[in-house]
């Protein structure tokens, strides 16, 4: 809902209100309704409102209490936030506003560090606690909501998105090696606390920082998943009776949270149809979104989903948009939105995402989207030919997933940032954490708590409040996710995946849109690189500022440019893309400084 900057000075010194305001600028997009900047001795907050509960100016930020003599910042939304206010009153705490954000300063206040524990929601925030000098920090438990961090000698910054990062002066910007392995290797995913910037880290997802006047600093894991079966055995009916009470309360608790109308984006795909169906009853007039784009000719995939989000609006009856940008226009904005992503994006949907939240921010300001649901409930093709396989989980897993091999990586890169395959032996090490019963489970909890982090939920909230509307994803509500996780895999993967949401919905949703193959968010322009989009490609490899920074191989990007739809990776990306995306993003982000 937000974008929240600060500094806290570790030399004793006064924090930089310029600073604090060059930071907070670079977030404007994120909080178009009102601007807030404080200063109190070594810690400057700032933020940028987007007001979607208690819209009065008592919830502006950032918010002091000066009776509990706390500051915060806050970016997100507590969807328990009035049962949670109930209970702090109960406890003698009085209110002068009526949202969420100050129900986190009394949760704070009365619970500390374990207050994130009770939430549920998606956040990032930071607490300053005047009497202590005690900086707090939090994110939830998937990520949802992003929170950068630079900590030089003398001083910590932190931010909703690189770009405030870097206003703020000062930040190294030299390439990770390791970071930029992950990068080309789990296609532009880099898990915390780890980005492609050395100077530039992020908080982990269900972490806790907290740090003092004097730089002493504590990190805490407040939530791990449990991807183990439960000592009393259930049937398919019991946990088919689970996923559909659970995922209903999720939904109403992201639909009831807010001041203003809640639409849906509506791909026409299972997840959102279901999402819509759930939702249909309970709000007269639903909004729902579709976006397509132009094929580009014989051979590409269809370009939209129309026929089926059609449908859904149909038969729901929803008061629906839908919008078709043609490929014209997606080259001519491609800068524009590889400038808003805070960290290099190669998933052709970003994009769509950025163009698509462009046109939905003009009718709400909050939207329920699907993401999450293929990594929660194994709706991906790669899941069953991961379990098909033999050898150890790292040998089951990347010839499915790795969108290039470790010697492919230093076929591309140039040799000062060879070194280990650093994502092999990630991957083994997070796939081997104790608590998951199968080898499935250990893919699966993996990309619940890692992968899908970097990947479908970064780009999901940050090309879409790039244009001041928030997107929630009841998929990811931790209820939802801690039952699917203690599910058996068996389950979750029967009937070519998401069983328990396709056996919910027969009860909701039109077959055709239940039975149909699994389709993606398509932008086929950025996979089946032609024409224009060939040339663009072209001239950013091909440019002085490229080959001045000497990242790649020559002799790889010409391979690629020569036949740029023969090399695809096995999740069916363009690996040209991926070379012309990272050098793009460096050229508008980093060479501009």
């Amino acid at each position: 809902m937000c974008g929240i900057c600060g500094e806290l000075r570790l030399d004793g010194a006064p924090s930089d209100i310029a600073v604090i305001r060059r930071m907070a600028d670079k977030l404007a997009r994120r909080g178009p309704d009102h601007e807030g900047i404080i200063t109190d001795g070594l810690l400057g907050f700032g933020h940028r409102r987007l007001a979607i509960i208690d819209l009065s100016d008592h919830a502006n930020q950032p918010m002091v209490d000066k009776v509990l003599k706390l500051a915060l910042v806050f970016n997100g939304t507590i969807y328990n936030y009035k049962a949670l206010r109930a209970e702090l009153v109960g406890l003698g705490y009085e209110f002068f506003s009526d949202g969420d954000s100050e129900v986190i300063i009394k949760a704070y206040h009365a619970w500390g560090e374990k207050c994130v524990e009770r939430f549920y929601g998606m956040f990032a925030f930071a607490i300053w606690d005047m009497r202590h000098l005690t900086l707090f920090m939090a994110r939830d438990r998937f990520g949802i909501k992003p929170l950068y961090y630079s900590l030089q000698s003398n001083t910590l910054r932190f931010a909703s998105s690189t770009q405030a990062l870097l206003a703020g002066g000062g930040v190294d910007t030299s390439l990770d090696p390791i970071a930029l392995h992950h990068h080309f290797t789990l296609h532009a995913v880099v898990p915390a606390p780890r980005t492609i910037l050395n100077g530039v880290r992020k908080l982990p997802p269900a972490t806790t920082l907290s740090i003092n006047s004097e730089g002493k600093t504590t990190l805490r894991t407040y939530w791990t998943l449990d991807a183990t079966r439960p000592q009393r055995t259930l049937s398919e009916r019991d946990w088919l009776d689970a996923t559909r009470h659970v995922l209903a309360r999720a939904v109403e608790r992201h639909r009831l949270a807010s001041d203003v109308p809640v639409g849906v984006l509506l791909s026409g795909g299972l997840d959102s149809s279901l999402l819509v169906g759930l939702l249909a009853d309970h709000v007269e007039h639903l909004l729902t979104f579709s976006v397509g784009f132009e094929d580009v000719g014989e051979g590409a995939e269809k370009a939209d989903e129309f026929e089926f989000s059609d449908m859904v609006a149909s038969h729901f009856k929803t008061r629906h948009h839908k919008f078709l940008i043609p490929n014209s226009e997606v080259l001519r904005r491609l800068p524009e939105a590889v400038t808003n992503m805070a960290e290099p994006m190669v998933g052709q949907d970003a994009v769509a995402f950025y163009l698509l939240g462009e046109q939905v921010s003009q009718e709400v300001k909050v939207v329920l989207s699907g993401q999450g649901a293929d990594e929660v409930f194994g709706g991906y093709f790669w899941y069953p030919r991961m379990q098909a396989a033999s050898g150890t989980p790292l040998q089951r897993f990347a010839p499915h997933y790795f969108d290039r091999s470790h010697a492919e990586y230093l076929e591309m890169i140039a040799e000062r940032y060879h070194g280990p395959d650093a994502t092999s032996e990630l991957v083994a090490r997070e796939l081997a954490r104790p608590g998951a019963d199968t080898f499935l489970d250990q893919v699966l909890r993996f990309d619940a708590t890692t992968l899908i982090v970097d990947d479908p939920v970064k780009r999901v909230d940050n090309m879409t409040m790039a244009w001041g509307l928030e997107a929630r994803v009841p998929f990811l509500d931790h209820e939802v996710v801690e039952l699917a996780a203690r599910m058996p895999p068996e389950l979750k993967l029967r009937h070519e995946g998401k069983f328990p949401l396709k056996a919910m919905s027969r009860s909701l949703l039109p077959d055709a849109v239940i039975d149909r193959p699994k389709g993606y968010f398509p932008l086929p322009a950025l996979k089946h690189v032609r024409g224009a989009f060939l040339d663009f490609m072209r001239d950013i490899l091909l440019s002085d500022a490229c080959i001045k920074r000497g990242l790649y191989n020559r002799p790889y990007v010409n391979k690629l440019l020569a036949q740029p739809e023969a090399y695809f990776t096995p999740l069916q990306g363009s690996k040209l893309w991926h070379l012309a995306l990272l050098e793009l993003w460096l050229q508008l982000n980093i060479d501009t400084l």
